[in-house]
């Protein structure tokens, strides 16, 4: 869910109720250290790191971020290099010992399963995050938000600790042009422990059953299943299959043609848990009618009390879910990877065009960013959030920076670390949500406020009247 919304104190607690708790690995290496620069409050990063097995880059990691009594009042947080295709160990020791961190404090303490959470449009961290995540026991990797054909036989290679790579697509490359890859080489770090790894279950998420078909016969190494998330799961989706065509109110249209036909994915043999539109009661009992093994849920778990929301946006989402007086919007231009975004239409977030107008557009995390091939033959990198004369002068059409929203640093702040720009602004969160959020209203009752176990016995249909 999002950055850090499906943090690992939310993950714990699904687990430690006995279900998959996930963490969402996804700019996990910024969100780490941004913790550590706020003075890594009850010492669990710190605690996390020293059980480590690389003791020495833990200590420079420390060294290098920990700051004892936070940053001072209007002080920005230091900035990691952006990802590139030739970033150095360094920058792949911080993502790799972050996916370790999130991933241990989950399932410290306890048997229950954690999976992690990746998104396949922001390949170039996730080889590092993976094998730190592996180190710590992660039990399910899940990646949308594209293709992840590569991932399968990476996790196989990296449960060896041997070296492993991912195909990075390039914008404007020629037909002659080598392959470029991201790879990641376990045997640059020196680890206390060379026993091969166990190698965690793989679930795509797809949203059509042809893609569920490629990843069974294409994959480069098993799968154990799918989740098949459907147009109304919050964050990104799949765009609409066919011509694109949208409302009255500017959101895409989604057809029959969208609707995957689960006998067709069910011929496949892998078990498959449905995504959006089940975090309802008797949703579960639903998508089990269905052939499902179960169901994955995110909206629900968002706004409770262990998410990583900010506990005002969680207040302000909530109060406006009981008065009936909350929507969420399918954008199609507000995120830079062209596909369509959910967002909850809050005041005071970069939902709001007049909130976002106020912004100076800059880019300074690049998760987003593609690779594309410069007239030099050289690769640069560019997104279509970024100032728009900077990304006209990189070959970007200006038409496509219209609409488009710095979900990175908007993401970011809606978990709590919002970064203080040059000319002293602070980043304005954005929230997303799936379609069913006034569900809610359901699980509150006459509360507030509620729980992850709360969430869990709302599903289970555990009535406590």
């Amino acid at each position: 869910m999002g950055v850090a919304v499906s943090h690992w104190p939310l993950a714990r607690a699904v687990s430690l109720a006995g279900q998959l708790g996930v963490v969402s690995g996804t700019g996990i290496d910024t969100v780490v250290v941004r913790r550590m620069q706020d003075g890594d409050i009850g010492g669990h990063v710190r605690r996390a790191l020293a059980a480590s097995p690389w003791s020495a880059l833990a200590e420079q990691f420390v060294a290098r971020y920990f700051c004892p009594d936070g940053r001072t009042e209007g002080q920005p947080y230091a900035r990691l290099p952006m990802w590139t295709l030739t970033s150095n160990q360094w920058r792949k020791a911080v993502a790799m010992l972050s996916g370790y961190v999130e991933v241990w404090l989950a399932k410290h303490g306890h048997g229950g399963r954690v999976g992690i959470n990746l998104l396949t449009k922001v390949p170039l961290p996730n080889l590092a995050v993976l094998y730190g995540a592996m180190h710590a026991g992660v039990d399910v990797v899940l990646m949308g938000a594209g293709i992840p054909r590569d991932i399968p036989g990476a996790l196989d290679r990296m449960a060896k600790h041997e070296p492993a790579a991912l195909k990075i697509d390039i914008a404007g490359a020629r037909g002659e042009d080598p392959e470029q890859w991201m790879r990641f080489e376990p045997a640059a770090y020196e680890a206390s422990a060379t026993d091969p790894l166990v190698r965690p279950a793989f679930f795509p998420i797809v949203a059509a059953h042809s893609l569920a078909n490629m990843m069974a016969k294409k994959a480069s190494g098993s799968i154990q299943g799918f989740v098949i998330e459907g147009p109304t799961a919050g964050g990104h989706n799949a765009p609409p299959r066919g011509p694109a065509h949208l409302d009255e109110t500017g959101q895409p249209v989604y057809g029959e043609r969208d609707v995957v036909d689960l006998d067709e994915v069910a011929k496949l043999g892998y078990p498959y848990w449905l995504a959006g539109g089940f975090g309802v009661r008797g949703g579960l009992a639903q998508a089990q009618e269905q052939g499902a093994a179960g169901v994955q849920v995110g909206t629900l778990f968002a706004f409770c009390e262990e998410s990583g929301l900010t506990a005002d946006l969680r207040r302000q989402v909530r109060a406006k879910v009981k008065e009936g007086n909350l929507s969420v919007r399918t954008d199609p231009l507000a995120s830079p990877t062209g596909f369509p975004f959910k967002v909850v239409e809050l005041e005071q977030t970069l939902s709001q065009s007049e909130v976002y107008a106020e912004r100076r557009r800059v880019c300074d995390l690049g998760y987003l960013r593609e690779a594309y091939r410069q007239a030099s033959g050289h690769i640069g990198y560019r997104c279509p959030a970024e100032p728009v004369a900077e990304y006209v002068a990189k070959g970007g059409s200006a038409a496509h920076t219209q609409g488009r929203k710095c979900l990175c640093n908007g993401l970011m702040a809606s978990a709590g670390v919002p970064q203080r720009q040059k000319d002293r602004t602070l980043e304005q969160p954005i929230v997303t949500s799936g379609d069913e959020i006034l569900r809610i209203r359901e699980l509150l009752g006459d509360r507030d406020s509620y729980s992850a176990q709360d969430v869990i016995d709302y599903l289970m249909d555990r009535r406590h009247d």
